[in-house]
C-alpha cells in the first residue's frame, strides 16, 4: 500500500483541470520535478486555494497514487506575494520558474536548483539588487548547477590561468591572449567583469545576491550571459519574451 510523503518545494506552474481541480508542477528537494493533482483546489473554501499558486514555497503532503501524486495538505512558508503586485518582477519570476522547470528532472537531486530558485525570489521581492543583475546571476548559476556552466578560471583551449583576456560563448569560456585569434566571437574582459563571473560560478547559492556592480560591468555581464545561453540553451521561453517586451516598454 502506498503511503503519503512530505516534500519541500516550490510551485512552478498550475493549470485548471475540470471544474474545481488543479494540476501543479513542483520543484522539490526530495523528488526533483513532479506533477500533482490538487482536488477541489479551485473551490473558494479550499484550504489549498492559495497554496497551488506559482511561487508558493513550503511543505506539501502528497499521496503517491499508481500513476500520479495527489496533494492532500500544504504548509506554505512564503507566497512571495510581493511579486503579484509588480508586473515586471512577476515576469522575471515566471521566467526563473520556467528555466528551473526546464532543467529539473523527476527523481534527480535538485536541492541546489531549489535553493537557487528560493534565494532568487527573495532577492526579487527585496528590491535591493537590480532585477537585471538578479537575472544574469540566476541564468549563469542555473546553467552551472546543471553542469553546463562556462569555464571562467583558465583558458578553455590551452589551460593557461594567467593570460585569459577574452570570453568566447561558442568555445564555452575564457580564452587567453595566445589562443584568442582562434576564436571568432571573443568578448574582451575587464578585471571587474571577470571577477564577477568567477564569483557567481564558484560561490554558494546563499552568498550570490550580496553584491552590486557598476553599470558597465552589468552591461558586459548581460552580453556575456545572453550570448552564452544562445549557444548552450536550446529553449525559447515565452515568459522571457514577454519580460523583455515589458522592460523595453518601461
Amino acid at each position: 500500500m502506498r503511503e503519503t510523503i512530505t516534500v519541500t518545494g516550490m510551485v512552478l506552474s498550475a493549470s485548471p483541470i475540470g471544474e474545481y481541480d488543479r494540476r501543479i508542477v513542483l520543484l522539490t528537494k526530495e523528488r526533483g520535478k513532479i506533477a500533482a493533482f490538487a482536488r477541489g483546489a479551485r473551490k473558494p473554501n479550499s484550504s489549498l486555494l492559495l497554496a497551488v499558486n506559482p511561487f508558493s514555497f513550503g511543505t506539501f503532503l502528497l499521496y503517491e497514487g499508481k500513476n500520479s501524486y495527489n496533494m492532500m495538505q500544504a504548509e506554505i512558508e512564503n507566497y512571495f506575494s510581493e511579486l503579484r503586485t509588480d508586473v515586471e518582477a512577476a515576469y522575471y519570476g515566471f521566467y526563473f520558474l520556467d528555466m528551473a522547470g526546464y532543467y529539473a528532472r523527476e527523481g534527480n537531486d535538485e536541492t541546489e536548483l531549489l535553493k537557487l530558485l528560493y534565494q532568487t525570489m527573495r532577492a526579487l521581492a527585496s528590491k535591493i539588487i537590480p532585477n537585471r543583475l538578479i537575472r544574469y546571476i540566476f541564468e549563469l548559476k542555473a546553467v552551472t548547477i546543471n553542469g553546463e556552466g562556462p569555464q571562467v578560471f583558465q583558458c578553455i583551449r590551452c589551460g593557461s590561468t594567467d593570460r585569459s583576456v577574452v570570453f568566447s560563448p561558442e568555445a564555452g569560456g575564457l580564452v587567453c591572449e595566445a589562443c584568442a585569434p582562434m576564436v571568432r566571437d571573443s568578448i574582451r574582459l575587464d578585471t571587474s567583469t571577470l571577477y564577477t563571473l568567477q564569483y557567481i560560478v564558484s560561490s554558494p547559492v546563499e552568498k550570490l545576491y550580496t553584491f552590486l556592480v557598476k553599470e558597465e560591468v552589468l552591461e558586459k555581464l548581460g552580453r556575456i550571459t545572453g550570448k552564452y545561453l544562445e549557444m548552450h540553451l536550446d529553449k525559447h521561453f515565452k515568459s522571457l519574451e514577454i519580460l523583455e517586451l515589458l522592460v523595453k516598454s518601461g
